[in-house]
């Protein structure tokens, strides 16, 4: 870089500047000769242009001339000025690595603000969903519970009905629960990480030694990103390894959130095949983390996921 800025201030930019003079000083000739007909009667008549045999033709030459050189000098003078913009540029202007530099960064930024929107409108159907269609199948259920102990001398058949209907409510209940805690757990967004973490580990049906060290909570959206990756490689041991215990680490080092998951089941994992660890490979880089399998066949398996806890 200071090679070439030298070589634009000490060779290009002087070479620059003495072409425009030129250019000007041509100009100016062609503004002198193009007005020939209009001073020649100011020359003293013992001059070498003075009137007399021949003179018309030589100024009409003349006036010709400096049409042309006039004609010219802009030409040049774009010419000159689109080199000097290329070479300056080629010289003194950012180089191709911090142009893809300031891309990744805009990238990046553009891309956490994608996340962050995510996670917001998962938030707001979680919301919505949890005070509008939960509650009206609540209110649904109850009245329906209330119907089935209170209508004793209806038909069998009709009480039938009421029974059927009232169990279908509470699974209904039971489905948009999990939904909802699909889309964005409340408990993560009101205690935190860890406790949604025990969450997790309580429900799953294989059992789970957590440790989980964390001082403080992190960016929203990387706790959701935390969130669904444990809860997604929980449900993969619990499927595919048929292991019988997990291993649950989640500390945070510097500004790293690292996450250890290790099971004792069969092994074999294999991402390259389409299995569900791709798709926690890629929910991890899109808050640009990382995601390491060990699998051998025969186990154990040992997922390691590091995100970065600031977006």
């Amino acid at each position: 870089m200071t090679w070439r800025q030298t070589l634009h201030h000490v060779v290009m930019a002087p070479l620059f500047a003495t072409a425009g003079l030129l250019v000007m000083a041509v100009w100016g000739a062609g503004l002198v000769m193009a007005t020939f007909f209009v001073w020649i009667w100011a020359l003293p008549p013992d001059g070498p242009m003075r009137p007399g045999s021949g003179w018309t033709t030589d100024g009409g030459l003349v006036t010709a001339a400096g049409v042309a050189l006039l004609l010219l000098g802009p030409w040049a003078f774009a010419w000159i000025a689109r080199t000097d913009e290329r070479t300056t540029r080629a010289l003194i202007g950012r180089n191709r690595a911090e142009v893809l530099e300031e891309r990744v960064e805009r990238l990046a930024v553009s891309r956490a603000g994608v996340v962050d929107a995510a996670d917001a409108e998962r938030r707001r159907i979680e919301r919505d969903l949890h005070d509008g269609a939960q509650q009206r199948l609540v209110s649904l259920a109850m009245n329906l519970g209330l119907a089935r102990r209170t209508l004793t001398d209806i038909p069998t058949e009709a009480m039938q009905v009421i029974v059927e209907a009232h169990e279908e409510a509470q699974a209904a209940i039971e489905e948009l629960r999990d939904l909802v805690r699909g889309l964005h757990p409340v408990v993560l967004e009101d205690r935190g990480l860890d406790a949604a973490l025990s969450g997790i580990a309580a429900r799953s049906p294989v059992p789970v030694r957590m440790d989980v060290d964390l001082d403080g909570r992190v960016a929203p959206a990387v706790e959701a990103v935390a969130y669904f990756t444990v809860s997604e490689a929980l449900a993969n041991a619990a499927k595919h390894a048929r292991a019988s215990r997990v291993d649950l680490s989640v500390r945070r080092s510097g500004d790293r959130l690292r996450i250890v998951i290790g099971d004792d089941g069969i092994g074999g994992a294999d991402p390259s095949r389409g299995s569900g660890l791709t798709g926690l490979r890629k929910r991890a880089a899109s808050v640009d983390g990382t995601l390491t399998v060990i699998s051998p066949l025969g186990g154990p398996t040992t997922l390691t996921v590091e995100l970065p806890c600031e977006l």
